[in-house]
C-alpha cells in the first residue's frame, strides 16, 4: 500500500513530463551577410540581416574619407514612389556622416 502511494504520483508526473516534451531550445541567431563589391573606382559594402538590406556604404577610392557616403535602404513599410504625398523619408537617398567619433 505504501509503495502504491509513491508510485501513483510518480507515474502521473512522468506522464505530464512526456506530454510537454523537451524544453524549447534557445532562439536561432539571424542570418547575417556582409558583401563587398569592389572595382577600380569604388568599394561598396552591404550588410544584410535575415535577407533584408540594413546598410549600404559606398567608398570611392582615392577620394579619402570625405567621399564616403551611406545609402539608406528602403523597408517594406514605405511608399518608394516619387509622388508628393509619398512617405519615403530618406530611404534610397545618399547620406554623409559629418561627425563620427
Amino acid at each position: 500500500m505504501t509503495t502504491t502511494r509513491f508510485l501513483l504520483p510518480l507515474a502521473a508526473l512522468s506522464a505530464c513530463a512526456a506530454l510537454h516534451g523537451p524544453a524549447a531550445a534557445e532562439p536561432i541567431e539571424p542570418k547575417v551577410q556582409q558583401t563587398v563589391i569592389e572595382d577600380d573606382g569604388v568599394r561598396i559594402e552591404e550588410l544584410r540581416v535575415r535577407g533584408q538590406t540594413q546598410r549600404l556604404v559606398v567608398r570611392p577610392k582615392g577620394g579619402g574619407k570625405a567621399g564616403e557616403y551611406e545609402i539608406i535602404p528602403a523597408d517594406g513599410a514605405r511608399n518608394m514612389s516619387q509622388a508628393a504625398g509619398a512617405s519615403r523619408g530618406a530611404a534610397g537617398q545618399r547620406v554623409w556622416n559629418v561627425l563620427t567619433f
